[in-house]
Order: structure tokens, then C-alpha cells, then sequence
């Protein structure tokens, strides 16, 4: 059991030996790598990522468009009827419309241009075949 523990000094930037004043220096940069190490692994596996994610959320929220299909955080599903500055008004169902915040919108399930460009593609093939 000493043994599996034998280089936690180390780590824990503890003196190697009984004398305390022989390796200050030593023991105050293995402090300052560990600090280090520790603030480049949340960096790489916790802020980076983060902020890669609100990037791509920003984006995705500036280029919304009448006529897209988007869900909301509240599992609200609908088509884009009207944006404005912070407001998008979704037709839910018939004649139903609901004003959400734009922060409120989660996802973008289908983009209108999208689906213009499919149908038109699906257009053209037609016409060719019939020729």
C-alpha cells in the first residue's frame, strides 16, 4: 500500500526529502506545472468546446428565415412565420402563432432554402425523365 503511493509527493508538490528549506524552488514549479496542466485540461475539455457550441447556436439563431421548421427549448415545433430583432413568431398549428424569443429557438429541423432547392432539383430530374 506505501508503495502505491510512494510518488503522490510529487504530484502534490510536497519536499522529496526531510530537509524543508533545500528545494523550495523545485517543490514551486512542480506547483506551477500542475496549476498549469490543470488549467489547459478544463480549457481543452471544457471551455473550448463551450464556447465552439454558443458560436454555432449564434449563428444558427442570426440566420433564421421565414419559412423554417425549428423547435424551440420547450419542445415546440413549428414554421417561421416572422422575425425580428429578439422576437420570432412561429404558426404552431392552423391559424395558431406563438411569439418566442429568438434565444428560445433550440434547433433548425429544416431550413426553407433548403427544401426550395430539393423540390427544385426533384422538378428538374422530373422533366428530364419525361423527355
Amino acid at each position: 500500500m506505501i508503495q502505491l503511493f510512494a510518488h503522490m509527493p510529487l504530484l502534490m508538490a510536497a519536499p522529496a526529502s526531510g530537509t524543508a528549506g533545500g528545494s523550495s524552488t523545485g517543490s514551486m514549479m512542480t506547483t506551477f506545472v500542475t496549476f498549469g496542466l490543470v488549467i489547459l485540461i478544463f480549457y481543452f475539455l471544457i471551455i473550448r468546446p463551450q464556447n465552439k457550441k454558443q458560436k454555432e447556436t449564434k449563428r444558427m439563431i442570426e440566420a433564421l428565415k421565414k419559412g423554417d421548421r425549428v423547435q424551440t427549448i420547450g419542445g415546440v415545433r413549428g414554421t417561421v412565420t416572422s422575425v425580428r430583432d429578439t422576437i420570432v413568431v412561429i404558426k404552431v398549428d392552423g391559424n395558431t402563432k406563438i411569439e418566442f424569443s429568438k434565444n428560445a429557438i433550440a434547433a433548425v429541423l429544416e431550413k426553407k432554402q433548403a427544401k426550395e432547392e430539393q423540390d427544385s432539383e426533384e422538378e428538374s430530374q422530373e422533366i428530364e425523365e419525361k423527355e
